[in-house]
């Protein structure tokens, strides 16, 4: 079966059963290779990273707690790439927690980002990447800091916890322009860092753990960078956001963070049955850890290590290549809950107030799905009000009419328009505004629509006459990162204002004089829109309906 997150294309930049998902992970074995990439194969990243040039002798040096290191200059910036930040988690040390670099003698070459961590092409489904890839890359603003350091930003990247890397995110503009030091960070992916099996223990979350082993070695290098340790904003997009609210309910990451960015992907972020493909699962991204377990014990076994006591001896002993494959990666692709890493699922701790009391700023994209439906549309086409009334009863069952009543397929250009639409308000923004709310009673919370209908295809999607993009999920990336992007005046003038209000976020807690918190009977969040007029406050759970999808099960 395949994923409901795009696992994404290089973006010339270059998004996860049951909801507890054993169902899930049985059904992708059964499908494949053909259904995980055909049905929503895209992920994206912003410009393929530069080849390293050669080092000269003006070239930066900074000294960490490790060891030296000598970067790049590029003008108004620097860069410091493949960094190391954790031994690489190699033989016995698959499926552990990350084991902290050995320091080194001499000065480190950071001219190059490393390799992405292990995953499966999106193409062929053939391995690439490498298990040697708990490394970073650092850029920050050129000259002097001032005195008490610049904002420290982390970026977690994108991509169904299958498939990204760092490298595909340059930061240059966010870090020259915005006066901040950006720490983009590799993860371990799918059945690297999501795999549990009972000689684990359970199911450790790998891949928190390396982002939280990444976020302490900010906490111990930032100074040393020009950076602030005490104004550390950890931000992310779809499995990057996602990852961001998990740590902000995990006990353990307690204080390697001080304000929070999530872009399309709260702890509330869920979607229907058959939102991607017809008769597929609903779909969270947290699993409980038993059936993580369970399903470690059955892939076990297919993968050969059929003795329980020597089981995690004989799976580090398999080559990475028989590991990354579509379907093992697809299959431990959920952040596992009940274990001593996250205790609870996190949309209950976040209804129970238990979480960290930083400010955060949270939005979604005006409209999400048509990334999902368009992408999926030559293998699941809703060419007509029979396709839409046959979704509408897969996801929503009896309450499939009341759905089509709001949403008749005759108010919109299409009936795809009008499937894309329901999701979009259904699984991505009124959850957002609903977890907007839960924060909101307890910290500062800045919520946001990017609105950009005319933001440039930057991952090469397909042209889909029936869905035309708009502001689809992830295309906001190029007004943050350095795409080679075909700006209009406008959309210039908006990725300078987003630029601006994220890095003053990370600098003050506040993004902007403009930007309403989020609170008070009629909460507004801001629009992000090219234009005059284009950014304001608008009430977005009206614009969305809802107040329909509370009482309709969203």
């Amino acid at each position: 079966m395949p994923h409901p997150l795009p696992v994404r294309r290089s973006l010339a930049i270059g998004p996860t059963g049951p909801t507890g998902p054993t169902g899930h992970r049985r059904a992708a074995v059964r499908t494949g290779l053909a259904a995980a990439l055909l049905a929503c194969a895209t992920a994206p990243a912003l410009v393929p990273a530069p080849a390293a040039a050669a080092p000269d002798r003006a070239d930066p040096v900074v000294h960490t707690a490790q060891g030296a290191l000598r970067g790049r200059a590029h003008g108004a910036y620097e860069t410091f790439r493949g960094v190391p930040y954790a031994q690489p988690p190699l033989g016995d040390l698959r499926w552990r927690a990350p084991v902290p670099v050995r320091p080194w003698h001499g000065v480190r070459d950071a001219g190059a980002s490393g390799p992405r961590c292990a995953q499966a092409d999106l193409r062929t489904g053939a391995p690439v990447g490498s298990e040697d890839c708990l490394r970073l890359d650092v850029t920050r603003p050129a000259g002097r800091a001032p005195a008490r350091g610049r904002p420290v930003m982390v970026w977690l990247h994108g991509g169904a916890f299958v498939s990204g890397s760092a490298a595909d995110y340059p930061a240059g503009r966010l870090a020259a322009r915005g006066d901040a030091v950006v720490v983009a960070v590799e993860y371990r992916l799918g059945v690297f860092g999501l795999f549990g099996h009972p000689g684990l223990g359970g199911a450790p979350d790998f891949t928190l753990a390396d982002q939280r082993a990444a976020l302490r070695w900010v906490r111990d290098n930032a100074r040393r960078f020009g950076g602030d340790p005490g104004r550390v904003t950890l931000f992310g997009e779809s499995a990057g956001a996602l990852s961001a609210c998990a740590h902000l309910v995990a006990p353990e990451s307690a204080g390697l963070f001080h304000r929070a960015v999530l872009q399309s992907g709260s702890c509330l972020t869920s979607m229907p049955k058959g939102a991607v493909v017809p008769g597929a699962p609903a779909w969270s991204p947290w699993a409980r850890e038993r059936d993580t377990r369970a399903a470690g014990e059955a892939a076990a076994r297919r993968l050969g290590c059929r003795r329980a006591a020597d089981a995690l001896r004989c799976l580090r002993a398999l080559p990475a290549a028989r590991l990354a494959t579509p379907e093992l990666m697809r299959a431990f692709s959920f952040v596992s809950y009940g274990n001593r890493p996250l205790p609870e699922e996190p949309g209950r701790a976040l209804r129970a107030g238990r979480f960290r009391r930083v400010p955060v700023v949270q939005g979604t994209n005006r409209d999400e799905m048509r990334y999902f439906v368009a992408d999926s549309f030559a293998a699941y086409p809703v060419r007509d009000e029979r396709d839409y009334r046959a979704r509408l009863r897969d996801a929503f069952g009896d309450a499939a009419a009341a759905v089509e009543r709001r949403y008749p397929a005759r108010a919109f250009p299409t009936p795809a328009l009008a499937w894309a639409a329901v999701l979009t308000d259904r699984s991505w923004t009124c959850t957002t505004l609903r977890a907007d709310r839960l924060l909101a009673a307890r910290v500062p919370v800045y919520g946001y629509e990017f609105a950009d209908r005319s933001a440039p295809n930057l991952f090469g999607l397909p042209t889909v006459p029936e869905v035309p993009y708009g502001a689809a999920h992830g295309f906001e990336l190029p007004y943050l990162f350095d795409a080679r992007a075909p700006f209009t005046a406008g959309q210039r003038a908006l990725s300078a204002r987003m630029t601006d209000a994220w890095t003053r976020f990370a600098r003050t807690s506040v993004p902007g004089p403009e930007w309403p918190g989020f609170g008070g009977p009629a909460p507004r969040v801001l629009s992000l829109a090219p234009g005059a007029g284009g950014i304001r406050p608008v009430d977005a759970a009206a614009v969305h309906r809802c107040a329909f999808w509370e009482r309709h099960g969203a």
